[in-house]
């Protein structure tokens, strides 16, 4: 009876895990499948966000929820501006063996490597968004503040936070875009020979006056039956 049960409850557990397994799978091919599309992935975080501001003015309420969602979304924007391998710490670091960025016009072209890629980057805003946007239908997260000093801070430290960056990209001369790739543009291959040959240049014969003498006929070889012996 015991053996049974536990039988009963170990399949169940298979059941569960499959299924979990199954969701996770194809939740992952649904972020694989819009992956290419960049500007479609944007347009959608922004009208989430815009249809998550619309409801908090509607509601006037979850201004604590909004000013950490906007400071989260500030520290992405930032990851996203910064090189994976930050030039004024990578010095201190041992392990730092990957690309570096160009200080120099005359060096090899280097492609910007971000701290945070551009995927990596709508996922994290997009998720965050929903949360947020779950958060305003529970009343525990509508903490009562005055609204006017959050909105000062944060621009406060937004402007604080810009500075900084645009002062490190002059430092460091780089821009947060990947530019100035030389771009190579060939010929076509359109299945025909493009070699050019020149004509071979024979030695002029030269007129002493005398008739022409025309060249020798070229030999002539005929071959016949061949006769047993």
């Amino acid at each position: 009876m015991m053996t049974d049960t536990d039988s009963d409850s170990s399949q169940r557990g298979n059941a569960v895990s499959q299924a979990i397994k199954y969701l996770q799978l194809r939740y992952q091919k649904l972020l694989d499948d819009v992956t290419p599309y960049m500007i479609g992935r944007w347009i959608s975080a922004g009208l989430l966000t815009l249809a998550f501001l619309a409801r908090v003015f509607i509601l006037q309420g979850w201004y604590i929820v909004t000013y950490a969602l906007g400071i989260y979304h500030l520290n992405l924007f930032i990851g996203f501006l910064s090189p994976k391998i930050d030039p004024e710490i990578a010095e201190y670091e041992d392990d730092a063996g990957g690309p570096e960025l160009p200080t120099r016009a005359n060096e090899e072209f280097r492609p910007f490597i971000r701290r945070l890629p551009e995927f990596k980057f709508w996922y994290a805003v997009s998720k965050s968004t929903l949360i947020a946007t779950i958060c305003t239908f529970f009343d525990c997260f509508n903490i009562p503040v005055f609204w006017p000093i959050l909105v000062m801070y944060f621009i406060t430290l937004f402007g604080i936070t810009m500075k900084r960056q645009i002062k490190h990209m002059i430092k460091y001369r780089y821009l947060p875009f990947t530019h100035g790739k030389p771009k190579y543009s060939g010929h076509e291959d359109s299945g025909k020979d493009s070699r050019t040959y020149q004509p071979l240049h024979t030695q002029p014969v030269q007129n002493t006056g005398g008739p022409l003498v025309p060249p020798p006929p070229a030999a002539s070889f005929t071959v016949g039956p061949v006769r047993d012996a």
